[in-house]
């Protein structure tokens, strides 16, 4: 009997994908009806049960708010519902008889389903109902430090899906989710496809598991108010999207940036949204509080209230506070405040002019949050175009809270709770994440044509012929080619010209160039008179010189914009024992072997 809690968990792991592999064998034979009657029974229950588990999500984890949740578990279980609802994902697709080709569903088979602490249940609701939807089987691997509320959500998507006929075993989920079992479950052989959302150290592991896995990056989204905005709207959504659930959605606003003439205009609105605005000594404290010496963010810290964090870093705020605000002079190592904070601390810039605010953007972008999420409130119609154009950002959202923007409920994205980051940012995909993501498509396709008709192979050793009409100017291909060789310093002229061979004039000027070559050559007197020469003194072996030591600067500070900096120029990035590597920068430059460790001399 097993005792040991380790290998307890990877046996458990092993069990679950086998249960979960043997009832896809089943579901996969399932009707498009079918399939449609247990995923919209899965929806009916969450959304049925939406407060419930909020409330059971808050108490467990200790993140964010019951309203905000409720409404993260709607988004799931109802907006996803009526999305999807007529979607096809079973059987065939479409058929093309223009082309004569037919396109049919292929399921992937067992989903791995990763669980972020900050989202259980609603990540739960969405995952199995997109797996199904698609025709898949899942398993899913709570946090440790959500195990029940996860569980429960799982339990009871299972009994919706297993009441309205899906097969026993298509939803599993891990009672001891250690990091050996989630290593189990995502390289078991039956295991099919990944869908990584939490912590970059799980979503590094789902893509080196040797699966295909759908991961997400860090958010770390900028928000640039432009003068020609309705600044009280633009402020209210940034107040809106920043205190939601507490700042626990990865696309949470994390800096506001406006031109300096905005400044006074920006504070008084602020106030009127409840926000409070620190002073120099409080955003120190903030600082030292959020982020610790490793610029990793301080558990503690995420989704709590303003009061509670204000308690934390030792003032007191009014109790209806709805965000913190900061004023931030610069994006880097030496402003802590400027990357991601998983929390309702908002960075608030003042910048010269509209292109330095997108300077600002794009550096808060690069500085944690490449390839995520962006927000421009404007109503100027080419400035949201080039901003667009420029961010490094795969959702560019306009006039609109950022995360119920890029979840798809006040946008037409598609709703999603996994939110790719493209290959920018070392994501398979940029595309909010949903059930076509986890089908194959196959295709029937017929021959049309005979392969002579389109590929005019002309016969081998024969140079393809001139098209019909051409007028070959003979004279100035001539002249083209004898130009490119005095360039390079071969002069044909030497050579008479003669008349152009059949072969073309090119090949008239490259056979008097060969001619020219050909001609004869002066003697080499080298050898003359070798008996007069004096024999030379020999010359006295080399002494090995040592090559200097390449000097090398070890950094102190390692952030992602410094890893993508080094890769452009092809170098490599130093430090020691005591060198601060940001997440991001650490996940990049793992991938690309960027970082060397070196110990100070």
């Amino acid at each position: 009997m097993l005792r040991d809690r380790d290998l307890v968990s990877v046996q458990e792991a092993r069990h679950k994908v086998e249960l979960a592999w043997a009832a896809f064998e089943k579901y996969r034979h399932f009707t498009q009806e079918q399939v449609d009657a247990v995923v919209e029974a899965m929806a009916a229950a969450g959304k049925a049960h939406a407060e419930r588990l909020a409330r059971m999500a808050v108490e467990e984890t200790r993140y964010g708010n019951v309203k905000d949740k409720v409404g993260k578990n709607l988004l799931t279980s109802d907006l996803l519902a009526r999305h999807i609802r007529g979607m096809k994902t079973v059987g065939v697709l479409r058929e093309l008889p223009e082309k004569k080709i037919v396109e049919i569903a292929v399921p992937m088979g067992v989903v791995a389903a990763l669980v972020p602490t900050t989202n259980p249940t609603s990540t739960v609701i969405f995952k199995s109902i997109i797996s199904l939807k698609a025709g898949n089987a899942v398993v899913l691997s709570p946090h440790p430090r959500a195990i029940r509320c996860t569980a429960e959500t799982a339990d009871l998507m299972y009994r919706a899906a297993r009441e309205a006929g899906a097969p026993e075993g298509i939803i599993q989920w891990l009672e001891h989710p250690t990091t050996e079992a989630i290593q189990a479950l995502m390289r078991h052989e039956r295991t099919a496809v990944i869908l990584a959302t939490g912590g970059q150290g799980m979503v590094r592991a789902a893509y080196s598991s040797g699966k295909p896995a759908f991961g997400v990056g860090p958010g770390n989204t900028p928000v640039l108010l432009d003068t020609s905005a309705d600044l009280p709207a633009a402020v209210e959504q940034v107040v809106v999207g920043k205190a939601f659930d507490y700042g626990t959605v990865c696309t949470s606003e994390q800096a506001l940036v406006c031109e300096a003439s905005l400044k006074q205009q920006v504070l008084v609105e602020l106030k009127k949204q409840k926000a409070f605005l620190c002073d120099e000594g409080q955003k120190q404290a903030l600082a030292g509080l959020l982020l610790k010496e490793n610029y990793r963010i301080n558990p503690e810290c995420v989704g709590q209230s303003p009061t509670r964090l204000a308690e934390m870093a030792g003032f007191a705020i009014p109790p209806d506070t709805s965000i913190l605000v900061a004023e931030v002079e610069g994006v880097g190592k030496q402003h802590p405040l400027s990357v991601e904070k998983l929390s309702p601390v908002l960075a608030l810039y003042f910048v010269r002019d509209f292109p330095a605010a997108m300077d600002t953007c794009e550096a808060v972008l690069r500085f944690g949050g490449y390839g995520h999420t962006c927000v421009i409130c404007s109503k100027d119609e080419a400035r949201i175009r080039e901003f667009g154009l420029r961010m490094p950002a795969m959702r560019v959202l306009v006039n609109t809270a950022a995360p119920q923007g890029s979840t798809g409920v006040t946008t037409n994205l598609p709703p999603s709770m996994t939110l790719g980051c493209g290959a920018m940012a070392g994501n398979v995909t940029g595309d909010n994440i949903g059930p076509k993501h986890l089908i194959n498509i196959k295709r029937i396709a017929y021959g049309v044509r005979k392969a002579e008709d389109v590929l005019q192979v002309p016969p081998l050793g024969e140079a393809a012929p001139v098209s019909a009409g051409a007028v070959v100017d003979r004279a100035a291909i001539a002249a083209a080619v004898e130009k490119y060789l005095a360039e390079r310093g071969v002069s044909v002229a030497a050579v008479p010209a003669r008349p152009a061979p059949a072969a073309g004039a090119a090949a008239e000027v490259v056979d008097r160039f060969l001619a020219a070559r050909r001609a004869p050559k002066p003697p080499d007197c080298s050898t003359c008179a070798l008996e007069t020469r004096p024999a030379a003194a020999p010359v006295p072996p080399a002494q090995p010189v040592e090559p200097p030591k390449p000097q090398i600067t070890i950094t102190d500070f390692v952030c992602e914009a410094d890893v993508r900096a080094a890769l452009e120029k092809g170098r490599k990035i130093y430090i020691g024992p005591k060198t601060i590597v940001t997440p991001a920068a650490r996940e990049l430059a793992e991938r690309q072997e960027v970082l060397v460790v070196a110990e100070r001399k």
